[in-house]
């Protein structure tokens, strides 16, 4: 496909994306909003450690003092 039938094609669906207005679903929004927010007042601290297993992040790693 040349350059400008690329270009023609990404602009179409550019100005479909823009001027889409899919129907807004309020309640689905509403019960996605309170149990976020009662899933924040139940944990108030987060637990690093458990956060750090999940990733296999290693704090050594990022020691920048032996690199000196």
């Amino acid at each position: 496909m040349g350059r400008g039938r690329q270009k023609a094609k990404a602009t179409k669906v550019a100005r479909k994306l823009k001027y889409f207005s899919p129907e807004t679903d309020y309640a689905a929004l509403e019960r996605e909003l309170v149990s976020a927010s009662s899933g924040a007042e139940a944990d108030d601290e987060i637990d690093y450690e458990e956060l750090a297993s999940k990733y296999n992040v290693d704090d050594d790693e990022w020691d920048d003092s032996e690199e000196k």
